[in-house]
């Protein structure tokens, strides 16, 4: 046996009914071990070394030492910011591997869209190289679901010692995430944007690059919320797969916003797919201020981004590409938002359910009395 598991098995007055033999092979209940045990120590070195000590620290002197309280929120989310950032810089898989993916996507994207033009062909292309980046390129962001698991394991272990909150987790996961989400934005979304031969003001690439990396945090929420209630990584990855499979067939893109049906598709899920704000906001920021030549026989020789926008892609012009960029980051807020309130859910309600559970489990026992007989 453990030397220390003996000694706890000793002392504990639970076991009293293993009674422990002494050394003269005679029982001895709990409370005598622990006397022997106690007499033993008195008598013992042991005893004599920590009284010394204790006198040489007391000569030593110096200010009183104050026992430290628990770090202020702040020191929190700062000390796990750090070390959050340092866990996804070593570990390969958790956005290494995705910007090296990224780049060979964005290589194949600008190489096979390259130059696409300013014929009216060009505009179905442009079209559908935005789409890819607002869906598929965002739909990677799931490649981080393994890593995260484990750090919600961590957290979880940590959250019930009492060593910090779940907004301190929170705030220093998306923290620690955001330069490498910006690094990814920038290096490939600039090889696949400017290959592509989409406009080319700096003000254009910031807006698509700004774009690309709030999707991507709003996946990253998704995925947080997913991780929540499906802890087990294979499981987590195919329903975060499914609902963004939805939410992508819901952009606006695959089916065009009038055509889809309006129970369900339409009302709300459009509206809730994050998908519908990037794509409008990526059409909106590369075809106004844009002419191409018309193929209408008869009609103006050539059709504004404006109109574009209007009839081919059937995007809401009522407000600017800017409102998108916000309700973007409002769901990156409330993605995380949601992420708390479960985990804060979760949190209360285990200890009922154990409760619950521990209620059926119980056996039932059966009273006879004294006076019964038997028929």
């Amino acid at each position: 046996m453990n030397p220390s598991d003996h000694f706890l098995r000793t002392i504990n007055k639970d076991f009293d009914k293993d009674i422990e033999e002494g050394m003269d092979g005679k029982r001895m209940s709990t409370a005598q071990a622990i006397d022997t045990l106690a007499n033993s120590y008195k008598s013992s070195a042991h005893l004599q070394k920590v009284t010394h000590q204790i006198q040489d620290m007391r000569a030593t002197g110096g200010p009183v030492v104050k026992k430290e309280g628990k770090p202020s929120f702040l020191t929190q989310s700062l000390v796990l910011t750090k070390r959050s950032f340092v866990n996804m810089y070593r570990d390969l898989g958790y956005y290494w591997l995705r910007f090296a993916i990224y780049i060979a996507l964005c290589l194949c994207v600008g190489t096979i869209y390259y130059d696409v033009g300013h014929s009216y062909g060009s505009i179905q292309a442009r079209g559908s190289m935005l789409m890819f980046v607002a869906a598929f390129l965002t739909f990677m962001a799931i490649g981080g679901f393994p890593s995260f698991v484990e750090d919600m394991k961590i957290f979880g272990r940590e959250r019930l010692n009492g060593h910090y909150g779940v907004a301190s987790f929170v705030i220093a996961n998306t923290l620690s995430a955001t330069p490498y989400l910006a690094l990814i934005s920038v290096v490939p979304g600039a090889i696949g944007y400017y290959l592509t031969g989409l406009q080319s003001s700096i003000e254009h690439f910031a807006y698509f690059a700004v774009v690309l990396f709030t999707t991507m945090m709003v996946v990253e929420g998704l995925m947080m919320i997913v991780a929540s209630a499906v802890p087990d990584f294979l499981m987590g990855i195919i329903t975060g797969a499914g609902i963004q499979g939805v939410m992508m067939l819901n952009g606006g893109f695959f089916r065009l916003p009038h055509d889809l049906p309006k129970p369900v598709w339409r009302y709300p899920m459009y509206y809730i797919a994050f998908h519908k704000y990037a794509n409008q906001g990526f059409y909106k920021n590369e075809f106004l201020g844009l002419t191409f030549p018309s193929n209408q026989a008869g009609g103006a020789a050539t059709i504004t981004g404006h109109e574009i926008l209007r009839d081919y892609w059937q995007v809401e012009l009522g407000y600017s590409k800017w409102v998108d960029l916000g309700i973007l980051c409002g769901m990156v807020v409330l993605y995380r938002v949601l992420f708390l309130l479960i985990v804060k859910l979760i949190e209360n309600m285990k200890p009922m359910l154990q409760r619950l559970r521990f209620r059926g489990d119980a056996p039932s026992v059966h009273v006879a009395e004294h006076g019964s007989r038997s028929p």
